[in-house]
């Protein structure tokens, strides 16, 4: 994509994907950010899908949920970050305990943010990544 069609309003976009198994859950991270250079991509239920959807939209940045069917977020980050090493990857997870955030971060991610959660926290968390 040229840089002229990435750069909105002088702010570069960033393109957005959404892993987790709860729709419930997914639409409400969609709902929540509040960042207008940042464009959804694409959602995924699952590791397996994620991987298929990220291949096809090659998004910049990824909230991942960490309990998943098929494939879960520990393995998806893991290939997603062996796809594209400057992904940056928000774990969005129930799984509040200090070894599996610090497995996911050894495997690429780049932030931890506990279920639940705030609209604020989650903004903060998105903007953290982005810069």
């Amino acid at each position: 994509m040229s840089s002229s069609a990435r750069a909105m309003n002088g702010k570069r976009s960033f393109k957005l994907m959404i892993v987790d198994d709860s729709n419930i859950m997914r639409r409400r991270i969609e709902r929540s950010q509040q960042f207008e250079e940042l464009e959804l991509v694409g959602s995924a239920a699952n590791g397996v899908d994620a991987l298929e959807l990220f291949k096809k939209t090659d998004p910049d940045v990824v909230t991942m949920d960490l309990t998943m069917p098929r494939m879960d977020g520990i393995e998806c980050i893991g290939r997603l970050v062996a796809l594209k090493p400057a992904v940056r990857i928000l774990v969005i997870s129930a799984l509040a305990d200090k070894a599996t955030a610090v497995e996911a971060m050894e495997k690429g991610a780049n932030g931890f943010l506990n279920k639940p959660f705030t609209d604020r926290q989650l903004n903060e968390a998105i903007a953290e990544l982005m810069r």
